[in-house]
């Protein structure tokens, strides 16, 4: 993309057509304490293109990619494998040009993969229907409670403390110009007592499993209680893998499942784009955001797809529409839905049970260094650590030494003074026994 840059007579051309005298008067509604002066900063001067290269190369240096050292973040976004296979598929230019299909019925290729991008998502999640995608897990959440809001006609949303804290502020943004958000206490490794909490105004219980710290939620006992006050429960999932293993939500009674797909077939990307995932039953099917894909046959008896609900605004009048949403990057959604193929149903078990092993593995090593306590009993490829001292400089010290150590929760809750000794650490298949070793012995170094 070229830079084009104004000229100061652009700047007056525009300024003069408008009405406005000049910049200040431009930005008069913004107020003076925002306004940051370009002299705060230190700018250079003019570059020409190959020293702006290498200033900027020299800043991107500084940076520790995921595969360059041992790494075992998580808390929402995770490092997996992404076969090759995948890219070049999605690289091929029919992909990688289309847009979102204004005349679907003509884009029969990007409907049919829509259709199977469904069919897993309803198979991985237990549920009846899902739509063509949505932008991320956490978006996908924030709608997941405007739907349920719809259906009971209530305003009151329940937030597990359990729930990833990123995704709470945006449902709270989001959701809660429409209702009230109620947030239960935070409880590393324990499950809270959500049904305590469940009233008759209660519209949805948002329950993460696993929740933002690994732990493996049963999910049966919410459901029912949200179910006896005519709530509905919410299920999300930040780590898409864990559906290859643990029980589906829907089999657990979850009404609606929000989930973060990023994990099959989506690499890291510095946090986007993603891919959210979003499913229900089919008797709420007229409340789902975004678009659903269906199958059909034409006039002649062959098989096509078409677009058989579409609930934006932009496809219908606006005061009918349950959401601005339509979908997310269609390139996302491809690549999981080729990963997911490649995979089979076997082998996405069989890498889930791999994840598992080796969390398991890494978890009882670090759990045994002297003051270390594991947080979490129950967990699928990620839990939490108690350390004896504060986490995020141990991270920051161990990061100059080349190991990622995990994610401080600190950095999620940074006034929650009961998470500053607490480290979220995730493994994957992508972790070696070395990269264990390594962590290991700097862990035991710092402490």
């Amino acid at each position: 993309m070229r830079y084009l840059p104004l000229t100061p007579s652009d700047r007056a051309a525009m300024l003069a057509k408008i009405g406005v005298a000049g910049m200040d008067a431009l930005y008069r509604d913004v107020p003076r304490a925002a306004v940051v002066s370009l002299d705060a900063f230190d700018l250079p001067d003019t570059k020409g293109e190959l020293e702006v290269d290498r200033a900027l190369s020299r800043l991107a240096a500084k940076n520790i990619a995921a595969g360059e050292a041992p790494f075992f973040c998580g808390a929402g976004a995770y490092k997996h494998h992404v076969p090759s296979a995948v890219d070049h598929l999605i690289q091929r230019s029919e992909f990688l040009t289309s847009y979102t299909p204004y005349q679907p019925e003509i884009a029969q290729g990007t409907l049919q993969y829509l259709f199977e991008f469904q069919t897993q998502v309803a198979l991985l999640t237990g549920m009846e229907v899902a739509n063509a995608s949505l932008y991320d897990g956490s978006t996908a959440t924030a709608e997941a409670v405007m739907m349920a809001q719809r259906i009971t006609k209530r305003g009151k949303a329940i937030l597990s403390g359990g729930l990833h804290p990123h995704y709470a502020e945006t449902v709270e943004t989001v959701a809660g110009l429409v209702g009230t958000m109620t947030r239960a206490p935070v409880t590393p490794g324990q499950a809270e007592d959500l049904i305590a909490l469940i009233d008759e105004e209660t519209a949805c219980v948002v329950v993460q499993s696993p929740d933002v710290f690994g732990l493996i939620r049963n999910l049966r006992p919410i459901a029912d209680a949200a179910h006896a006050k005519g709530a509905l429960l919410i299920a999300v999932v930040t780590e898409a893998v864990s559906l290859g293993l643990l029980e589906p939500p829907g089999a657990q009674g979850a009404d609606i499942v929000a989930a973060e797909g990023q994990s099959i077939g989506n690499g890291l990307n510095f946090g986007g784009p993603y891919v959210g995932l979003f499913a229900t039953r089919e008797k709420f099917l007229r409340q789902m955001p975004g678009r659903l894909t269906g199958e059909t046959v034409d006039t002649e008896g062959r098989r096509g797809y078409v677009l058989t609900l579409s609930t934006r605004e932009q496809h219908i009048r606006r005061e009918k529409a349950t959401s601005n949403i339509c979908t997310n990057s269609g390139l996302c959604t491809l690549a999981f839905t080729i990963h997911l193929s490649l995979l089979g149903e076997e082998g996405f078990g069989r890498l889930a049970r791999l994840n598992h092993a080796k969390a398991a593995a890494l978890a009882a090593r670090l759990g045994a260094l002297p003051g270390v306590e594991l947080v979490t009993p129950a967990f699928f490829n990620e839990f939490t650590l108690h350390l004896p001292k504060p986490a995020a400089p141990l991270v920051d010290l161990l990061a100059e030494r080349g190991v990622i150590a995990g994610v401080p929760a600190s950095r999620l809750l940074p006034h929650d003074a009961a998470a500053k000794n607490l480290l979220i650490v995730a493994a994957t298949e992508t972790n070696t026994e070395d990269d264990f070793a390594v962590l290991e012995a700097a862990l035991k170094e710092v402490l």
